[in-house]
């Protein structure tokens, strides 16, 4: 057997006796947990004040008479006030970083019967967070009779070896995920398994948070969600304040972030209060941070770390403690290597950064997310409206084929299932609806395509290497581009763009094929992601 260390305070009252033998009628707990027939004490850490040292060699005196082989080792700990949360703590926090445990050669107790109240928290928090490596001890006195023994129990804090509160923190996670989902059976694997990270940090963390990926992604609502989920967990007291960085230009950026003295500036009649003011204790939710100026990039710096910032035209300081959450579509490593975006903002971002994907690159989860809408649009409009079987199949053929680009991502699914209810007073999509709304949504991608795919091909070849291909080469090679920045791997960007010639092939290489076209304009896969 492994010996066995117990750490414990001397308790001033309940170790106390008359130093006569009725000391031996009564149950001491120090002295008890000595003298247990199945737990052996190799070595007793006893913690004691000033005041009672003289007690504590009393009883040191005692234990050995009960139980010679437990090794007694007295550790003056005092405190000016025992009732001071914050002082018993750190002088435990202290002891305990002092001392030398090897949980790999012996096994450690830590007795919170005795000691102030205070001093049990306290010994409670330290083993709960593992800088005391052991289990908890409980000691009391046998019901019923005088007896100087007691009982005793050991308290594991690992919750996983305790089935049925494991199985109530897995349900509590479970929901939590769910909530932050919007309750949609999502089926993408990557999704979930980020939205399970996600779950773990909002209840575990109050550092930033960057959510990246496209207009239309999620990233607001994401965003909302993962106040309320923190809000209900009780780690944040304030509201939810949301502002798009894209709408702010110029001195109204810095007014509308951090408030302004009456007079500041013309215009400025009454004071203002600013953003990150009104989100104190609660959430800030800076959406396209990517679009701030380097000055308000700088004093949103200085308001995460230090909760403190200056208000236009004020020569005086204020605080307020938000916890931040940062949307982008742009490439911050790129726009902070052009000098665009500062390094120390996206270095103090970039602890839990999260990419959303497109729609485009879940096409598992547009069903469910079509059954959400419908339920929003019921909800919203009080009618509940379905599709016909043969017109839910064509329209999630349509919409999860590899041709569908779906750039709005949700807000473009979103707002195709309103037109479809919207247009069916009879409570019924139809085929005739669908077909409508496909056509609708190819005019519209095909326009926005265009726009997308001159800025696409500007941005990968350069504008002087675009101004040299013919229209045609344009078209095209913006369409293969696109393809390969919606997919993960070469072989699947080309099954994708070869599908139809492909099935009239007996042996298909769309990689190499797709390698070849590419190398033509001096590309390669890596250039494109």
């Amino acid at each position: 057997m492994r010996p066995t260390t117990v750490i414990g305070f001397l308790g001033s009252t309940l170790d106390a006796s008359k130093r006569d033998a009725s000391r031996w009628n009564k149950w001491r707990p120090t002295i008890g947990l000595c003298m247990q027939p199945d737990l052996r004490v190799d070595r007793l850490i006893l913690l004691h004040g000033r005041q009672h040292e003289s007690l504590a060699g009393f009883i040191t005196e005692d234990i050995a008479s009960v139980s010679p082989e437990t090794q007694v080792e007295p550790v003056l700990i005092n405190f000016d006030d025992a009732w001071d949360f914050e002082e018993v703590y750190a002088e435990l926090l202290d002891f305990v970083r002092d001392f030398t445990f090897e949980p790999e050669a012996e096994d450690y107790l830590v007795h919170i019967t005795t000691g102030t109240h205070v001093a049990q928290i306290c010994l409670f928090l330290l083993t709960e967070a593992r800088f005391i490596p052991g289990k908890l001890l409980q000691t009391q006195p046998q019901r019923g009779k005088p007896d100087p023994t007691g009982v005793w129990n050991a308290i594991d804090l690992d919750l996983s070896r305790y089935d049925r509160i494991a199985k109530r923190f897995a349900e509590g996670s479970r929901a939590s995920t769910s909530f932050l989902k919007g309750g949609i059976d999502t089926r993408s694997t990557a999704f979930n398994t980020m939205i399970d990270e996600i779950e773990q940090v909002a209840t575990r963390s109050s550092a930033p948070l960057l959510l990246m990926g496209p207009t239309g992604a999620g990233k607001s609502l994401l965003a909302k969600r993962i106040y309320e989920l923190k809000a209900e967990r009780h780690r944040l007291a304030g509201p939810f304040v949301e502002v798009n960085c894209a709408t702010l230009k110029g001195d109204n950026a810095m007014a509308a972030l951090f408030g302004h003295t009456k007079g500041a500036f013309t215009g400025a009649v009454t004071e203002r209060a600013g953003l990150l003011r009104s989100a104190h204790r609660g959430m800030l939710f800076l959406d396209e941070i990517g679009e701030l100026g380097l000055d308000e990039q700088a004093m949103i710096l200085r308001a995460v770390e230090d909760k403190r910032f200056l208000p236009v035209g004020s020569d005086r300081e204020v605080e307020s403690d938000f916890q931040l959450i940062a949307g982008t579509n742009r490439n911050l490593v790129d726009a902070a290597a052009k000098g665009e975006f500062r390094e120390d903002l996206f270095a103090r971002l970039n602890l839990w950064t999260f990419s959303l994907p497109g729609l485009a690159e879940r096409r598992e989860d547009i069903e469910p997310n079509l059954d959400y809408e419908l339920e929003r649009f019921a909800l919203a409009e009080d009618t509940r409206v379905t599709f016909n079987k043969e017109a839910r199949a064509s329209y999630l053929a349509f919409a999860t084929a590899p041709h569908a680009s779906w750039n709005g991502n949700f807000r473009d699914l979103s707002a195709s299932i309103t037109r479809m209810a919207t247009l069916s007073p009879d409570g019924r999509i139809d085929t005739a609806t669908v077909e409508a709304e496909i056509d609708r949504l190819r005019a519209l991608w095909k326009s926005s395509e265009s726009d997308a795919g001159i800025g696409l091909l500007a941005e990968v070849l350069g504008q002087d290497q675009l101004e040299e291909l013919d229209p045609f080469d344009r078209a095209q090679l913006g369409e293969v581009i696109a393809t390969c920045r919606r997919n993960n791997s070469l072989s699947a960007a080309g099954r994708e763009l070869f599908v139809s010639s492909r099935r009239r092939r007996k042996s298909t290489n769309d990689a190499d094929r797709l390698r070849k076209y590419l190398a033509r304009f001096d590309l390669a896969w890596a250039d494109l992601k």
